[in-house]
C-alpha cells in the first residue's frame, strides 16, 4: 500500500505590492518562512493593465539567497552593478546568486499587454552567503520540455524529473538545496506521480485550474499552495485540468534571519548588511 506525503498545510496568497507600486500575490513568505526551508519567498505577478507593473522594479539590493524569476509572459529587462543586461520574456529564466551582495534592476520592456511570472526566493547555506554574486538569463530554448506518457506536459527548470518512465536534467542544477523546478501542465483526467527525494521540502502552487493531491482531503484550487511532508510518494491528479508548479528542495535547517532584502543566519549579519550597504561596500 502506497504511503503518499502527508499535506501540512494549504495557504492563500495574499495580494500586495513591491518594487514601485507592482501589484502582486505573495504565495508565501515573511513570519514562519522556517517551515518552507529552504525556500524563503514565492510571488506571483500577472495584470494586463500596465499601471500594475509599469513602474517596475528600480535598483535595490540582495544579499544571501538566490532569486529565480520565472516568466509566462511579457518582457522584462534586467541589470544589475556587475554590468550584466538580460531580457527576461515568456518561458524563460532569469537565476540570480545574490551571495555577498548584488544591487540590480527589474523593469518592464512594454509599456501595454500581460506582464505575468513568478519569482522564487532560495535560500544560500551560511557557507556560501558570502560568496561572489553571479547572474544567469536561460532563454526558453534551453530550458528542457517533455511529455509524459500521460499527455503532461512539464518545463523542467531545475533538478531533475523523473516519473518512472522519463527522466530529464533542468537548466539548472544547485547543490546543497538541491532544488526541483518544474512548470506542469495537467490535461483533464491526467495523473503524474513524480519521483522526489526522501527528507526533502515539497510546495505544490495551483495556478490555473485544480487538482487532487493524494493524502489531501479536499481538491486544491487554483491560488492555493499546499505544503507536503518529507516522506512518502507524490502523486497529482487533475479531473478538469490545471497549472502547477512543483517546487521542492533539500532543507538547510539552518537559522534564518530576514531583513527585507538581506537573508542571514544572525541578526549580527544582517547588521552588517546594512552597514555595507550604507557604506557602499555590500558589493564590495
Amino acid at each position: 500500500m502506497n504511503q503518499f506525503r502527508k499535506v501540512l498545510s494549504i495557504h492563500n496568497g495574499q495580494p500586495t505590492s513591491d518594487g514601485a507600486g507592482v501589484r502582486l500575490t505573495r504565495v508565501f513568505g515573511g513570519a514562519g518562512v522556517e517551515q518552507f526551508d529552504p525556500f524563503l519567498m514565492l510571488d506571483e505577478f500577472g495584470s494586463d493593465q500596465p499601471d500594475d507593473y509599469i513602474a517596475g522594479f528600480p535598483p535595490h539590493p540582495h544579499r544571501g539567497f538566490e532569486t529565480v524569476t520565472y516568466m509566462l509572459e511579457g518582457r522584462m529587462r534586467h541589470e544589475d552593478h556587475m554590468g550584466n543586461i538580460g531580457l527576461l520574456q515568456g518561458g524563460g529564466v532569469q537565476w540570480m546568486t545574490a551571495a555577498r551582495g548584488i544591487i540590480h534592476s527589474e523593469m518592464p520592456e512594454q509599456e501595454e499587454g500581460v506582464m505575468r511570472g513568478f519569482q522564487l526566493w532560495l535560500n544560500l547555506p551560511g557557507k556560501h552567503k558570502l560568496m561572489d554574486a553571479s547572474y544567469r538569463d536561460i532563454q526558453p530554448q534551453d530550458i528542457p520540455r517533455l511529455t509524459t506518457a500521460a499527455g503532461i506536459d512539464v518545463v523542467v527548470i531545475a533538478g531533475r524529473f523523473d516519473d518512472g518512465q522519463v527522466q530529464q536534467d533542468g537548466a539548472v542544477q544547485r547543490p546543497d538545496t538541491e532544488p526541483q523546478y518544474f512548470d506542469l501542465h495537467l490535461p483533464a483526467g491526467s495523473q503524474i506521480s513524480p519521483q522526489i527525494a526522501q527528507g526533502h521540502r515539497v510546495l505544490l502552487y495551483v495556478y490555473e485550474g485544480q487538482v487532487e493531491v493524494a493524502g489531501c482531503p479536499q481538491p486544491v484550487a487554483a491560488s492555493r499552495l499546499v505544503r507536503l511532508g518529507d516522506t512518502g510518494e507524490l502523486r497529482i491528479d487533475s479531473a478538469a485540468g490545471a497549472r502547477v508548479l512543483l517546487i521542492a528542495g533539500k532543507p538547510l535547517g539552518e537559522p534564518i534571519v530576514q531583513y527585507g532584502p538581506f537573508v542571514m543566519n544572525t541578526r549580527e549579519e544582517i547588521e552588517q548588511a546594512l552597514r555595507d550597504f550604507r557604506d557602499d561596500r555590500l558589493t564590495a
